[in-house]
């Protein structure tokens, strides 16, 4: 397991008490770096949309635990937000919510010379990925094709 890995499943270990204990979901953690700095964030999300004062709340929580524990060698930048619109779908929980919704599929490779596509979510599995999309037509995709996959959004 890397730094990166350890990092975020310990946090995860520290998040969940609090998550549960506010009925929130967690929905991922990165440690990432990004222009020169480190980011360890925590996305969370509820029923009706995550609040800044939610966030905060998270964040004071976990900021206290960081200090007590501190597992994570170096300086880093602590976030706490909503996934946002453009939501990715990364645990079967996510994929599970998702059937039968709208969703952007972005490949590492083009697939018939395209590296993106829209469809509806019509089955996953630990190898594999199915849309349907326009007229019927359903794509198979390989979880090991696939860059990111993401709800769709329509700002109509």
């Amino acid at each position: 397991m890397s730094k990166k890995e350890m990092y975020e499943q310990k946090t995860e270990e520290l998040l969940l008490p609090i998550i549960e204990e506010n009925e929130f979901e967690l929905v991922d953690v990165e440690y990432v770096k990004e222009g020169g700095n480190w980011y360890l964030r925590a996305y969370i999300d509820k029923p009706g949309g995550i609040t800044v004062d939610d966030c905060e709340k998270v964040s004071r929580r976990l900021s206290d635990l960081l200090d007590e524990k501190d597992y994570i060698d170096g300086a880093y930048i602590l976030e706490v937000s909503s996934p946002g619109l453009g939501r990715p779908l990364k645990k079967d929980k996510d994929f599970e919510r998702s059937i039968g919704e709208e969703v952007e599929i972005r490949t590492f490779r083009p697939i018939h010379h395209q590296k993106e596509f829209t469809g509806i979510l019509k089955a996953y599995d630990k190898e594999k990925i199915i849309i349907e999309m326009e007229e019927q037509e359903q794509m198979e995709f390989e979880r090991s094709q696939i860059a990111l996959i993401r709800l769709a959004f329509d700002f109509q």
